[in-house]
């Protein structure tokens, strides 16, 4: 089933001269500027009555209308699934993602993903891009997602991606011992080796930045605390990795699982047991893309790498230490 969008809006004259497709997305500013131009190439905002060429400038008092029917993306089915919805309204969702899920249908993964459910729960979402999923968590990254459900508010969240205002914060264990917090600020692109891995790439990477503080030390591990500025694939891994603190369970980028000295036996086997990136998006932060309030969402780490956490500690207890808190 398709949706159909019809505005209009009179040019102001203090816009006269400008390009058309500059005006239209200024008018139309639900919609981002590359879908204004895609709209206008196919001749669905017209200027009175007539389709125009993106760059061709307007006096002002013209009318710019917009008459387009979007289709429903029919190529990915709607399946029921059980969704860990933490909050819902009319223009978006929070989801709390569990491990084993993959986001975005892909070769090997038809089916079965968080895009599915997401057609099955809100299946306006079908008119939208991807579903509404604007970023993504890696198929073993637990936490928190966010969900347009329009394609207004997917055009504001991604613009708000694009600017770094939305906050997303993780918790992660990383093998070793830290001293400290930091940045690591290096561009990641994909590993020039292996196509399924990304890497640090001074010449050809995209620009990542990663935070990260200190909330436990035990004694061969860190609790930390992560925040993004930007949102790379894989980019809390490789940064990690890049500066030899690699997630615990991350056989891509931190190589195959070595047994730290002296451990207790309950840490060897919740070690062995833990079968994933200790990786969770606990907070997300963000404006409504509709009344513009400030919203924050936190949620507990899962079962499994609080268990992981447990047993950390209690070796390091038995060790005759205690674990240092920062946090």
């Amino acid at each position: 089933m398709a949706e159909r969008i019809v505005k209009e809006a009179q040019v102001p004259f203090d816009l006269g001269g400008s390009r058309f497709d500059q005006i239209a997305t200024d008018l139309f500013s639900d919609y981002s500027r590359s879908r204004i131009q895609a709209w206008i190439k196919e001749g669905v905002i017209q200027v009175d009555g007539q389709p125009m060429k993106a760059k061709e400038k307007l006096f002002g008092g013209e009318t710019i209308s917009l008459n387009v029917e979007i289709e429903a993306q029919e190529e990915h089915q709607a399946q029921e699934m059980d969704l860990d919805i933490v909050y819902e309204d009319e223009d978006i969702m929070i989801i709390n993602k569990p491990a084993g899920l993959v986001v975005h249908p892909a070769v090997g993964n038809r089916d079965g993903t968080l895009m599915n459910a997401i057609l099955h729960h809100a299946p306006e979402t079908a008119h939208v891009p991807r579903a509404g999923i604007v970023h993504r968590l890696d198929k073993e990254t637990t936490g928190l997602m966010v969900v347009a459900k329009t394609l207004v508010a997917q055009t504001d969240l991604v613009a708000q991606l694009q600017e770094r205002s939305m906050g997303r914060e993780y918790e992660a264990i990383s093998i070793g011992v830290m001293t400290g917090g930091g940045i690591v600020d290096e561009p990641i692109g994909r590993h020039p080796h292996n196509r399924q891995k990304q890497a640090v790439e001074p010449v050809n990477g995209k620009d990542a930045v990663t935070h990260y503080r200190l909330v436990n030390r035990y004694k061969n591990h860190t609790h930390i605390r992560l925040k993004l500025e930007t949102g790379r694939t894989h980019q809390i891994r490789v940064h990690m990795a890049h500066i030899q603190y690699p997630l615990v369970g991350d056989p891509q980028y931190g190589g195959r699982l070595k047994m730290p000295k002296a451990c207790s036996p309950e840490l060897q086997e919740a070690l062995r047991d833990f079968r994933r990136q200790a990786l969770h998006a606990k907070k997300l932060e963000l404006a409504h893309p509709t009344t513009g309030e400030w919203m924050e969402w936190e949620i507990d780490l899962p079962d499994d790498m609080q268990h992981l956490l447990d047993a950390l500690k209690r070796d390091m207890q038995e060790s005759g230490s205690e674990d240092s808190e920062y946090y």
